[in-house]
């Protein structure tokens, strides 16, 4: 019975999101909202336990997929990292949205070989070889993580809002670089392109360090995976969700997580 407890709290620890069990992460832009021909935005990404304040950890950039307005993909210019935080600058060139995401996805399992506890990281092709045919109370996992945040240079679009249908998402209904201080938008969350229902989506707004109300607000999505946003105050916002399942019928359980930043403007 004790090693039974003991593999199943272990399986529940490694089933946190992948960017981490305690801290939250997060990707800052110095503006989402630009005119001109073309401009510069720098972004700083990181986790900590205070989102915005780069206090715990930078962030790996591997995943990093910049959409352009037309649906290209770009590439982050002067990259770097630093002990709290990773950095890099995107030159925007085309008129309308951009989406800028740090995404990642994998596979995991936990078992039991000859009385030991196990595991394995790695790719879901993998897995079917990787794993030992005298393994016992095998349990898989697919993960995903997603940490982004829009950018809109003129007039916006929604080429690159399209979804990947893979991993937890944020499908703008109100366009992400048209929240007002004031107003409410709604937006839907997928997993793997289906409505994600009955899923807690917490907002975070900017500056909690500064202030004695952490001002965190906790809505749940509907049927549908839509949910709505009444902002109150200016500034970048943080939006965090994620979604566990236990596997079934030999299925692999699902360890998703969502992090995306929205601007607040007056």
């Amino acid at each position: 019975m004790k090693k039974t407890l003991a593999f199943l709290a272990l399986t529940a620890a490694l089933a946190a999101p992948m960017a981490a069990q305690a801290h939250r992460a997060w990707m800052a832009p110095s503006a989402t909202v630009l005119s001109g021909n073309d401009a510069w935005v720098g972004f700083d990404a990181g986790m900590s336990n205070i989102v915005f304040h780069a206090d715990h950890a930078a962030m790996r950039l591997s995943g990093l997929e910049i959409t352009a307005p037309d649906g290209t993909k770009l590439q982050a210019q002067n990259s770097a990292q630093g002990r709290y935080r990773s950095m890099f600058d995107v030159e925007l060139k085309q008129e309308g949205t951009y989406r800028i995401a740090n995404v990642s996805q994998g596979f995991m399992a936990m078992y039991e070989q000859g009385g030991e506890r196990k595991r394995f990281r790695g790719t879901e092709a993998e897995f079917a070889t990787a794993i030992p045919a005298d393994a016992t109370n095998v349990v898989p996992t697919r993960t995903a993580s997603r940490t982004e945040t829009f950018v809109t240079l003129g007039n916006p679009n929604d080429t690159a809002l399209a979804p990947t249908n893979q991993g937890l998402e944020l499908i703008p209904v109100t366009h992400p670089n048209d929240a007002a201080e004031g107003e409410t938008s709604t937006f839907k969350l997928l997993l793997n392109g289906q409505p994600a229902t009955d899923v807690d989506v917490t907002i975070a707004r900017e500056g909690i360090r500064y202030r004695s109300n952490p001002e965190e607000v906790t809505v749940k999505t509907a049927a549908d995976g839509t949910f709505s946003v009444a902002w109150s105050g200016a500034g970048l916002h943080w939006i965090g969700a994620s979604v566990r399942s236990e596997g079934a019928n030999g299925q692999p359980g699902t360890n998703a997580s969502y992090n995306g930043t929205i601007e607040v403007l007056p």
